[in-house]
């Protein structure tokens, strides 16, 4: 464990030179592990164990139960991935470990957990990190206190026939105490780390999963080795379900440009490029997003086609710590929708069924308001680095036509959302206003790819989002739509998931072809995930 540290008030500035910030960053930048497909698995086992650890709290050493449940199928096809589901993860904090809260002068706590899963297929072996987040809880006067977490965790992929094998490693905490009042203490965070005890049953295992049909020869053990090695993909999203109404928590899967490669013609994405009007700067940057945005009272999800984001990168920004071991990082960019010269996504249309039964269909487009910021804080030891970002925009959903059971309805030109799309904000104060919220962590270790999401490399946003009520629907003299779409369409609570691209470096002196096509559009165009 690594004990709470106060950064020095030594803060180090980084110029607008991008080698500088690329040596800075190198630990940072990575590329996403692509996703496997939808598995074809045959019944369902249910797993709830708890399992022995030892943590070295701020206190000291202490023995703690760690109770993990999941549902996982019994079988899969070859290649197919296995998706646990209802993943969560119950810690119970001894009251010592209570007590050093409580010396912070926290009133409540709220924990993410890191669980390394060891996955192995005869004798390949891999690697997966299963995520979570607690609810707050208030601490206890006296006694114990039990978190728990939950979160979407990675799918993994057997590569061939035979037995698939998932066993519990490292757990680690990282607890967010906060006052009765709701602010950060001092330390704002502590990390906990655990190790499995030698005592642990079946030496932490979690699960077996038949890999390979009858046919194929899939049996309830390995039988010899396998062809390839078992893959996890991915990274953890936010507790709850996904667009689709399952849990999923995989890394963006990345389509290439078609043959000829360089240019828009062929791809299945509209231009992304610097113009006369948004020119270039010494930082900029440009990337592909997609993804799916949830609407709760029509019991579906729209897909937001891929469309295109320039970034300005802001300059990194360092305090270390006293004795040097590391740092704290953090970053201000800013960032704007495109579409033809306009902050905006192209068109995108979704059909619903409205009111259980009759079917409608929406063409809608987002539009900017104002700034766009991407705000990433994250520490490193120089070796392990983790960040969280947020994307925060002004959002407003205008509905540009409309059809009810095939017959078009006249919206006009002006059939809009009153204000933007609004999400809970993490920190008002600094950030007022109504707008969308979406966050990303990722971490990284140094000659490892990394997961999660980065600004550079891009990877899942989540967030949950209010669509507002209507205003401007229908034309004068015409039906007054407002009423249908506010009644239909808004509310809150709708879950949001987008996936960013590898972003291109438009302003290198020479292009990363890896990155960019020939006019220096980004080369990865990300696939929505549900």
């Amino acid at each position: 464990m690594t004990g709470p540290r106060t950064p020095t008030a030594r803060r180090v500035v980084r110029g607008r030179a991008r080698s500088a910030a690329v040596a800075v960053f190198a630990v940072l930048v990575a590329t996403v592990p692509a996703a496997s497909g939808a598995a074809g698995a045959s019944g369902e086992q249910k797993v709830d164990t708890a399992l022995p650890y030892v943590c070295l709290f701020p206190s000291g050493k202490d023995s703690v139960t760690v109770r993990i449940s999941a549902a996982f199928p019994e079988r899969v096809a070859a290649g197919e991935p296995i998706e646990p589901a209802d993943v969560a993860t119950a810690v119970e904090l001894p009251e010592p470990a209570v007590a050093d809260l409580t010396k912070l002068g926290a009133a409540g706590v709220r924990a993410a957990t890191r669980l390394d899963v060891g996955v192995a297929q005869g004798e390949a072996t891999a690697e997966a990190t299963w995520r979570g987040s607690s609810e707050p809880a208030a601490l206890p006067p006296t006694g114990p206190l039990t978190l728990t977490a939950t979160g979407d965790v990675p799918s993994v992929t057997g590569r061939s026939t035979g037995e698939l094998t998932m066993t519990a490693r490292d757990f680690a905490l990282d607890l967010a105490p906060a006052t009765a009042d709701g602010g950060a203490t001092d330390p704002a965070s502590v990390t906990v780390d655990c190790e499995l005890a030698e005592d642990a049953p079946d030496g932490g295992r979690l699960v077996g999963v038949r890999v390979g049909t009858d046919e194929e020869g899939g049996t309830d053990s390995p039988s010899g080795s396998p062809s390839g090695t078992p893959s996890a993909s991915g990274t953890p999203g936010p507790a709850g379900k996904d667009p689709a109404g399952r849990r999923d928590g995989r890394a963006p899967k990345v389509a290439e440009p078609g043959p000829g490669g360089g240019g828009a013609a062929g791809r299945a994405a509209p231009t992304c490029k610097y113009d006369e009007k948004y020119p270039a700067g010494p930082m900029s940057l440009n990337a592909y997003i997609t993804g799916y945005s949830n609407v709760n009272k029509l019991d579906g999800a729209a897909l937001i086609p891929p469309f295109c984001t320039l970034i300005t990168q802001g300059e990194p920004q360092f305090v270390f710590f006293p004795d040097y071991s590391g740092a704290t990082i953090t970053q201000h960019s800013t960032a704007d929708l495109y579409h033809r010269q306009r902050k905006q996504t192209p068109p995108f249309e979704a059909t619903f069924l409205t009111f259980d039964f009759t079917p409608t269909t929406a063409t809608m487009v987002l539009e900017q308001t104002g700034p766009m910021t991407i705000d990433s804080h994250g520490t490193t030891d120089f070796v392990f680095t983790s960040t969280d970002t947020y994307v925060r925009a002004p959002l407003v959903l205008r509905v540009t036509s409309l059809k009810v059971n095939g017959t078009p309805l006249d919206v006009g030109t002006k059939c809009r959302t009153k204000t933007s799309l609004v999400s809970p904000e993490p920190d008002p104060a600094k950030h007022p206003g109504d707008h969308v919220v979406l966050h990303g962590r990722g971490e990284q270790t140094t000659g490892q790819p990394a997961t999660g999401y980065l600004l550079l490399s891009g990877g899942p946003l989540t967030g949950k989002v209010t669509i507002p009520a209507f205003t401007g629907c229908g034309t004068a003299g015409g039906e007054d739509l407002d009423r249908l779409l506010t009644a239909s369409v808004s509310g809150p609570g709708n879950y949001v998931k987008q996936i960013q691209g590898q972003t291109c470096f438009v302003s290198a002196d020479v292009l990363n072809p890896d990155e960019c096509t020939e006019d220096a559009q980004p080369r990865k165009i990300p696939v929505a995930e549900r």
